[in-house]
């Protein structure tokens, strides 16, 4: 999603009304209850939120020019890496064994087997169409985020084809866009 990422990929930047950024809030909160008490911090309400455009009914949230949060359509928003290595408790983990770990690092899609093979670990209770930081064997900080195909259910019992669409990963164009002035 994220692969070649730039600036000249956002169509607009608009800052939102006190309504809309109070719904993005909301929907954050509900969506990651352990950033409750950060939440003010990471999103100020004073700071102007800004919402950047982007091809592919793609919405950044920017607070002083940082990404922190984005989002398709109108799915479920979810924290850039950079934010997730500093709250890593903040969503639901699967864990890819090592043999995943330079596919999902070039933006490959995350299958079945890497999850639930000896170095693989899933959590019980994620659902389809979630959103999940990718762990990998061995790695302390997440190196994905992506959203389920499949409950982590499904995925031990079919055990085949693709479990996790890989939406934002290590050295992508949105992990290298620190700023967007």
């Amino acid at each position: 999603m994220f692969k070649k990422f730039s600036s000249e990929e956002i169509s607009s930047q608009n800052q939102v009304k006190a309504s809309v950024q109070r719904k993005i809030r909301n929907s954050i909160a509900e969506e990651y209850p352990g950033l409750e008490p950060v939440l003010d911090d990471l999103l100020p309400k004073k700071s102007p939120l800004i919402v950047a455009k982007c091809q592919n009914h793609l919405n950044v949230v920017l607070v002083n020019s940082v990404p922190l949060f984005f989002n398709i359509r109108d799915g479920p928003y979810m924290p850039t890496l950079r934010l997730l290595h500093q709250y890593p408790d903040v969503m639901k983990k699967f864990q890819v064994d090592r043999g995943a770990i330079k596919f999902v690092l070039s933006g490959a899609n995350i299958m079945c087997p890497g999850l639930t093979s000896p170095g693989g670990h899933l959590d019980d209770d994620v659902g389809a169409e979630s959103p999940v930081a990718i762990m990998a064997e061995g790695k302390q900080h997440a190196l994905a985020i992506g959203f389920t195909k499949l409950s982590a259910k499904d995925i031990r019992a079919i055990n085949k084809g693709i479990a996790i669409d890989n939406m934002h990963y290590l050295n992508d164009g949105l992990w290298k866009m620190e700023r967007l002035d």
